[in-house]
């Protein structure tokens, strides 16, 4: 998860490039900021939800149920007070458990999150404070 300024091509496209492997198959909404994923590479299904009986979270539940859970958690956990300065931290925490929910060796959750610390550069508090969008 990232966040990106706009919803234009502009600001859609190198997201998806940098997130999903080339050859992917990606499906989207009806959007315009999407039309050039298989000029990339990409393969495209677009699901357009104004011209459809079903609503978008019956026709992309996984979408809807995974910012529905991110804003529960947002809200529930850290009651709304998150700092558009330190999204995106939260967007990486929340990512972390999200993908090692149905984990069979949570157990190991720890030890998993000690290596990633241990590889990734660290991070200052002054630098996390001071971040801008």
């Amino acid at each position: 998860m990232r966040r990106v300024a706009g919803s234009s091509e502009q600001h859609v496209l190198p997201f998806v490039c940098d997130a999903v492997e080339p050859g992917a198959r990606v499906h989207t909404d009806g959007s315009a900021a999407y039309r050039s994923l298989s000029a990339r590479g990409y393969g495209h299904h677009k699901s357009v939800h104004m011209a459809s009986d079903d609503p978008a979270h019956v026709s992309m539940p996984g979408v809807h149920r995974i910012a529905s859970l991110l804003k529960r958690w947002l809200l529930g956990t850290h009651q709304g007070a998150v700092r558009s300065e330190q999204l995106d931290y939260y967007l990486d925490e929340f990512t972390f458990r999200f993908n090692r929910r149905t984990s069979r060796s949570r157990g190991l959750l720890f030890c998993r999150l000690l290596e990633q610390a241990m590889t990734t550069q660290p991070v200052t508090y002054q630098r996390i404070a001071a971040r801008k969008a």
